[in-house]
């Protein structure tokens, strides 16, 4: 029999490719993104799907993939697809949401560096040939203070860096989040502004953090101070920002992300913000290390393998996640996708029963739309349950494992 196939985009980190033909399948691996057509045909005998942020999957694909089992985004979003489309294809949706925290955390405490330093403009000024040695705007970021907004993984760990190296710190999050080290939560977000004399952003994309800073929040920060957004291109105003950099009001800003990016290396690019003085752009490498991309490969490909082993959807942000113990010996595992209405588990059983099929452990999990169960059964006639399963009329996806 021929092995099932993932097809692995985006120059995805090898180790991916290790463990997925260590799971059984086998692996072609492209250095670009695909897309329309040409991404069709490349997944037309494609059991998996591995991409990153480039591409982009519509209800149309899902439609013309049946095939799909699982996709995995090798990165930390996942708005490159809908994923209530996959939810009701039965698709199973894994990312990476946390393994490049300390990448984006190191990077953010050398953009404070860089900025308070004024590093970007002076190397600007010798790469021109001017030489201008001068003190004049740089600082010390010892005793300076840092505002975080967004206390989750990477802004908690920024926290600490920063204390390491002699920053005050104050943070706010709409969620209660426990403070470490000498940090102080603030109760809100203009408090927060008002404190700071560099402000770093650490939110998702949401409805509440788009344009979470505008020209108001703008106008209420320091005199002087710095801003930083390593989080989401819609959180900034971008606009405001730069009319804000050239009247003074703010001192400096980098910026690692924006409302609209190219999608690939060899599309222009434009903003705001370019050529300003002492503003640092980077085209969105907060977690572009050789160290977190292969961490997201190896974290992103192990959830992959147990979902294709065993049909643990633990992490997915696709489909509800069930989760059973490994099969003991003589065990077959059935796994059943079905649209969430009354009735549908009875006719399943009533079905195995009929099959005088045993079940010794079953687990349901559903959502508003899609109902996932995993059973575990006595060995059986595989093809007569799957026959079965499938006859039921709300069933989406079944798949059997011996």
């Amino acid at each position: 029999m021929n092995k099932p196939k993932a097809l692995l985009l985006e120059g995805i980190d090898p180790i991916a490719s290790q463990l997925l033909e260590d799971a059984g399948l086998e692996v072609e691996n492209h250095k670009q993104a695909l897309q329309g057509e040409e991404l069709l045909e490349a997944t037309k005998d494609a059991t998996v799907l591995g991409i990153r942020s480039k591409s982009r999957l519509d209800a149309d694909f899902f439609k013309k993939r049946p095939n799909l089992i699982s996709i995995g985004c090798f990165c930390i979003g996942t708005d490159q697809m809908p994923l209530s489309e996959a939810a009701r294809h039965g698709v199973a949706v894994f990312n990476s949401p946390f393994c490049n925290t300390r990448s984006v955390a190191e990077l953010t405490i050398a953009e404070i560096i860089a900025l308070n330093r004024r590093l970007a403009d002076r190397s600007r000024d010798l790469h021109e040939g001017r030489w201008l040695k001068s003190a004049a705007g740089a600082h010390e970021i010892r005793g300076r203070t840092l505002g975080i907004v967004g206390y989750g993984h990477i802004g908690s760990q920024l926290s600490v860096l920063a204390e390491t190296i002699g920053m005050r710190v104050i943070f706010h999050d709409v969620a209660q989040k426990l403070a470490l080290g000498n940090a102080r939560r603030m109760s809100s977000l203009e408090s927060l502004l008002k404190e700071s004399d560099v402000v770093s952003l650490h939110v998702p994309d949401s409805p509440t953090t788009r344009n979470l800073i505008g020209k108001p929040q703008i106008s209420a920060m320091r005199e002087g101070a710095m801003i930083i957004n390593n989080a989401r291109g819609s959180v900034v105003d971008l606009e405001a920002l730069a009319s804000a950099l050239q009247s003074g009001h703010l001192g400096g800003a980098a910026v690692d992300v924006y409302p609209t990016e190219p999608r690939s290396n060899d599309e222009g690019f434009s903003s705001p913000l370019a050529g300003l003085p002492n503003v640092i752009l980077t085209p969105h490498i907060g977690g572009s290390t050789l160290e977190a991309q292969r961490s997201i490969a190896e974290d992103t490909a192990g959830k992959i393998s147990r979902y294709l082993q065993e049909g643990s959807s633990l992490s997915s942000v696709s489909i509800p996640q069930v989760d059973l113990p490994s099969r003991r010996p003589n065990q077959h595992r059935i796994l059943h996708f079905h649209r969430n209405v009354p009735g549908v588990l009875s006719r399943l059983h009533t079905m195995l029963a009929e099959l005088n099929v045993n079940i010794n452990a079953e687990y349901l999990q559903s959502d508003v739309d899609t109902s996932y169960v995993i059973l575990d059964v006595d060995a059986v006639n595989g093809e007569a349950v799957k026959r079965g399963m499938q006859s039921i009329e709300e069933t989406i996806r079944v798949r059997t494992l011996f």
